[in-house]
């Protein structure tokens, strides 16, 4: 099993933010992690960036890991435009992005920017069908964008989605795998879904969003207090745990750091195998 690194940014890090982003990434690298990824959000309370305008920063940090998203909320956005600035990250990181896509959970970011959050299910499976035909330049609703050379068919796309048939399906038939997520799906849950992907034909999965403190007294959290499965524990029962998610048979596990507490990724390595 391959072991990633989520960051999520917050204005508790505004200062230096980006000499911080910077030294996060390299330190991911440089202990051997397989990527880095970060979540998308921007109207639930708190400032927050942009993910794929924060990935295109890191890829002049690192040279090797995967930079990805976990997930992009696909109807939120123009699916050309959001086509385009994908194509952008997969340049920019020569190849090492990867695009995970979902739905949207929070009805909050929807009437920020006046789209139907009821509609959002609807919006997706059609959005990633307009974002192939921009990767393959083909016209869609007027001239076609021309895709850069080595970018043609767009980056590797991963569903994040709860598993019902009907995402799993779409995720291990039209996709390049499935990203569950740690928040809403425990140890004993985790199973049916991926045992309904590999049925499925699915390749790669990923487990998301397992946030993750070593500390003894870790600050208050609300989405850590609502989460299925997580590593806020000690250092033995986080391996415990995370051997219980290997053994369950994902491909990844995407850990959520502290951004402010960047030395917890050495004690995080010093955990796996």
């Amino acid at each position: 099993m391959r072991f990633g690194i989520v960051a999520i940014p917050t204005v508790h890090e505004a200062g230096g933010l980006f000499e911080r982003a910077i030294g996060f990434a390299a330190r991911v690298e440089a202990l051997g992690f397989a990527g880095l990824w970060t979540t998308d959000a921007f109207a639930r309370g708190s400032a927050t960036l942009d993910p794929l305008l924060f990935l295109s920063a890191l890829c002049q940090a690192t040279e090797r890991i995967e930079l990805g998203t976990c997930v992009m909320q696909v109807p939120l956005r123009h699916p050309v435009e959001l086509a385009h600035r994908a194509q952008t990250v997969n340049l920019l990181s020569r190849g090492r992005f990867r695009f995970g896509v979902g739905s949207g959970s929070t009805k909050h970011d929807f009437d920020a920017v006046q789209i139907d959050y009821e509609r959002r299910f609807t919006l997706l499976p059609d959005h990633l069908a307009v974002m192939r035909k921009v990767w393959a330049g083909e016209p869609v609703y007027g001239p076609a964008l021309s895709v850069w050379p080595g970018t043609e068919g767009g980056p590797p796309v991963y569903l994040g989605a709860w598993r019902s048939p009907r995402w799993i399906n779409l995720a291990a038939k039209h996709c390049h795998g499935w990203i569950a997520s740690g928040i809403y799906a425990s140890l004993d849950d985790l199973p049916i879904g991926l045992d309904m992907f590999r049925k499925a034909g699915g390749k790669r999965a990923i487990l998301a969003n397992i946030f993750t403190d070593l500390r003894p007294d870790p600050p208050a959290h609300p989405l850590i207090a609502h989460a299925k499965t997580t590593l806020v524990c000690s250092k033995s029962e986080a391996r415990d745990r995370l051997r219980r998610i290997a053994d369950l048979g994902f491909d990844d596990a995407l850990m959520v750091v502290p951004f402010g507490a960047p030395e917890m990724l050495d004690e995080i390595r010093d955990l796996l195998p």
